[in-house]
């Protein structure tokens, strides 16, 4: 069974592809980056307030497929400053307390000039 996943609650995508795909019981993200869904634009702001966007992002897809952040299994994060690590973990560790597997890496460049964007893979 596969299934497109879309909220309002979440910012539209900005090119060709779905919010989240369910898939057999797991869902798959896009990276989501700190859109406010109910204006989508980009909110800018420091490294802990584009990761709570970012978080509250997630968690509406998430529940629009009917999971939670205790089912994420994996999750890619992507920063483009890794000096803001320490910042991003401190808001990450509130919501992946489950403390799913993960990769995080640097990026040169992300999409309007995020600071990050985090991806994620939940099964039930």
């Amino acid at each position: 069974m596969k299934k497109i996943i879309y909220t309002k609650n979440a910012p539209d995508a900005i090119g060709p592809y779905s919010q989240a795909y369910l898939c057999n019981g797991m869902l798959f993200s896009s990276g989501q980056i700190a859109i406010d869904p109910k204006t989508n634009e980009f909110i800018g702001g420091d490294i802990k307030e584009q990761t709570e966007r970012i978080m509250k992002n997630l968690e509406a897809v998430l529940k629009e497929a009917g999971f939670s952040f205790e089912d994420v299994i994996k999750t890619t994060c992507f920063l483009k400053d890794m000096n803001d690590f320490a910042a991003f973990n401190e808001i990450y560790g509130k919501y992946f307390t489950s403390k799913p597997a993960r990769s995080c890496v640097a990026a040169a460049q992300l999409p309007k000039g995020a600071l990050a964007e985090v991806e994620i893979i939940a099964s039930k």
